[in-house]
């Protein structure tokens, strides 16, 4: 499998090296940072009442004073898949003064 040279395309091909099988469906987790715990409360209610089939989870970061939303969906992930969602939670961080902060696959 080729992947695009940026940082989404050299994971998938990590994984894809280390046995993943990416044409299936997996549990993938988009992590957001918050500086305060209400603004990640806030966007976990959003995605709860518009996207029911997106899992969250808040908890503190290692970082004192910002706080995690762990979004978890099952899907394909393939790399269009995976900007796609990775847009689409960004500019929903974005409304509370999140920001993203990665993605991966659950285990």
């Amino acid at each position: 499998m080729n992947f695009p040279t940026d940082e989404t395309g050299q994971v998938l091909a990590e994984m894809h090296q280390a046995g993943i099988d990416l044409s299936v469906t997996h549990k993938v987790v988009f992590f957001h940072l918050f500086e305060q715990q209400a603004q990640a409360q806030t966007m976990a209610a959003y995605i709860t009442e518009n996207m029911p089939n997106v899992i969250v989870d808040i908890h503190p970061d290692e970082t004192p004073n910002v706080w995690d939303l762990d979004c978890t969906i099952e899907i394909v992930p393939s790399y269009d898949n995976i900007l796609k969602q990775e847009t689409d939670f960004e500019a929903i961080a974005n409304k509370f003064s999140g920001y993203n902060d990665g993605w991966g696959i659950e285990a």
